[in-house]
């Protein structure tokens, strides 16, 4: 087997659902300098590595973009990429989002899905994800695009691929609410409702958790030292693993009933006891702002 010299760039294989972005997420690719192929058969992915290498060097990043419009060349995927074979870091990027909003973006492009036939477009969508559905665990990072315009995508890709030679781990935590779902790209899941809510404390209820108010409010509550204390180093000692095995990326989602007040401000403190551990953890908050 071809070893993996630090010389050589990165190959990124962007695949996933129909109408969940390949098309944003390869534009990015190739405006952050990555040689880009759409549509190819997955048997040629080592044939375009080995022309690259020639004409281009062997730091040139490649992306290639793999979907089921491959058909039958689509199966073969896997064994192409299995240990290693192409000689580059192979990171696997599977973008999904839910069915309603796939239907949505497919409706308003006014395309048929590739699987569909003769009948409805949620007959290819099941299908394709039937297709998938392997692929999908392989994955080495996988971005659900549902609530994602194209400029929220397009930083995600950024975020990911922007430092190619890079190899560190990125951690991102994420709080949300309850009550607008789990993100389903969610590597971890901690659950903040067994803290009070600042939301029935009338003086704390306009705020946010990034307010020092809120904050303290919510760190200072039975539990939540206790809980950070416990749950940091097991995150810590998870990106020791994912390192380990190749991974570069780690999702952590923190949930309270609205994604305000309690996951805020513990997703916060999450986020800065990993940057204090020395790993590259960032926050977002997906749901802050949607009441």
């Amino acid at each position: 087997m071809e070893q993996v010299g630090p010389e050589r760039g990165e190959l990124v294989v962007v695949t996933g659902m129909t109408g969940a972005g390949r098309s944003t997420a390869a534009k990015e690719l190739e405006d952050l300098g990555y040689f880009v192929v759409d549509n190819l058969p997955p048997s040629l992915v080592r044939e375009v590595v080995r022309l690259v290498d020639d004409s281009q060097g062997l730091s040139q990043p490649i992306a290639v973009v793999v979907d089921v419009r491959s058909g039958s060349f689509f199966a073969s995927l896997r064994a192409n990429l299995a240990h290693d074979s192409v000689g580059r870091r192979t990171t696997l990027v599977f973008l999904e989002a839910t069915d309603e909003v796939l239907v949505r973006r497919q409706e308003a492009a006014r395309r048929p899905h590739p699987l569909q036939g003769s009948g409805r477009l949620l007959d290819g969508l099941q299908r394709e994800r039937e297709v998938l559905a392997d692929l999908r665990g392989d994955a080495d990072l996988l971005i659900d695009t549902s609530a994602l315009n194209v400029h929220q995508l397009t930083a995600r890709i950024s975020e990911a691929f922007g430092t190619p030679d890079s190899t560190a781990l990125r951690i991102r935590v994420i709080s949300f609410g309850f009550k607008y779902g789990i993100p389903v790209d969610a590597d971890f899941v901690a659950d903040m409702r067994f803290l009070p809510n600042p939301h029935w404390i009338p003086e704390l209820r306009p705020g946010t958790g990034r307010d020092p108010e809120v904050a303290g409010y919510v760190l200072s509550r039975d539990g939540a030292e206790e809980f950070l204390d416990a749950y940091v180093p097991l995150l810590t000692g998870v990106a020791e693993g994912y390192l380990r095995e190749g991974k570069r990326f780690m999702r952590v989602a923190i949930g309270c009933t609205g994604g305000k007040h309690r996951s805020v401000a513990m997703t916060e403190e999450t986020t800065r006891r990993l940057v204090e551990a020395g790993l590259d953890a960032t926050a977002t908050h997906r749901d802050l702002g949607r009441e």
